[in-house]
């Protein structure tokens, strides 16, 4: 079910709030364009500056628009244990398909306080979970022997990999076992990412260039790396423009640019600079998606 091109969907404001209109829209045009999943309220949804409220609010809406034409991955992490279980208890009760669960950040748990953490949220909710492991952010790495350990549990299916090592497809194969699924993170290495072994991406690329990065995730899976190579060169400058700033940033002006939504975030981030304006309106001329 977990595979292709997965939009870690952002969450559209508007004068400071949730623009749930908006927000459905996007569900119907990902729809339209071949996106074979949806990623709400992951770090590309501004997870870190929703409320509760605001979370839960844009997971049930996702899920209720998708009405089960594509699957719907819900972001569900937290550096509080208790507080993962009661985002993936929710994210279950709306009908979500599975959970999408980052390493525990800040707290820098051991190896070990990650098996405990996945272990007791598997214990509490009875939810496909993929595990997002983001040093960069989180700090914390969990290591492949510890992956292979939770892949163990019934309910740990995979992992949202953002760690750049591109050996780590083939570390996690032999710890976890080839039915892993095993998602690249990082749009500019999806494609080397499946090489190894990988079945897909969620991916910020995807909010802006939809059609093409399923077409590049098909062509993988497939096994036409050469078709697939040639929409990477084509994806590439955009996929390097949107993360010269944060890349939520990156992605909603991109879109505001396709008048998809508004480029609109919040504090603390801003709005990109005029510089990364610039480089993501080429980037969309070589992807053929502006005049």
């Amino acid at each position: 079910m977990f595979k292709g091109s997965l939009p870690a969907l952002v969450t559209p404001f508007k004068n400071g709030e949730v623009d749930l209109e908006t927000l459905r829209k996007l569900v119907d045009w990902h729809v339209d364009q071949g996106s074979h999943g949806l990623v709400p309220v992951g770090t590309t949804g501004e997870s870190p500056t929703l409320t509760h409220a605001e979370h839960e609010l844009v997971v049930t809406e996702v899920v209720k628009a998708a009405a089960g034409r594509i699957p719907v991955i819900a972001g569900a992490g937290s550096n509080n244990t208790t507080e993962a279980i009661r985002l993936t208890r929710h994210a279950k009760q709306v009908g979500a398909d599975a959970a999408l669960v980052v390493t525990p950040y800040y707290n820098k748990p051991t190896q070990a306080g990650l098996i405990a953490h996945f272990t007791a949220i598997t214990e509490a909710v009875d939810l496909p979970i993929i595990i997002y492991n983001i040093p960069p952010r989180s700090v914390v790495d969990m290591l492949p022997a510890t992956m292979g350990e939770l892949a163990k549990l019934k309910n740990i299916i995979g992992v949202k990999d953002a760690t750049g090592d591109l050996a780590r497809v083939s570390a996690q194969r032999i710890t976890c076992g080839r039915d892993f699924v095993q998602l690249s993170g990082e749009d500019g290495t999806a494609h080397g990412f499946n090489a190894q072994g990988g079945v897909g991406c969620i991916s910020v690329t995807a909010n802006v260039a939809p059609a093409l990065s399923s077409a590049l995730q098909l062509a993988c899976l497939g096994g036409d790396y050469a078709k697939a190579l040639e929409i990477q060169d084509r994806l590439m400058p955009l996929h390097q423009a949107i993360f010269a700033e944060p890349g939520l940033c990156g992605a909603k002006y991109a879109m505001s640019r396709l008048g998809l939504c508004e480029d609109e975030v919040r504090l603390p981030l801003m709005p990109v600079t005029e510089p990364t304006r610039a480089r993501i309106d080429a980037g969309l001329r070589h992807a053929g998606l502006l005049n």
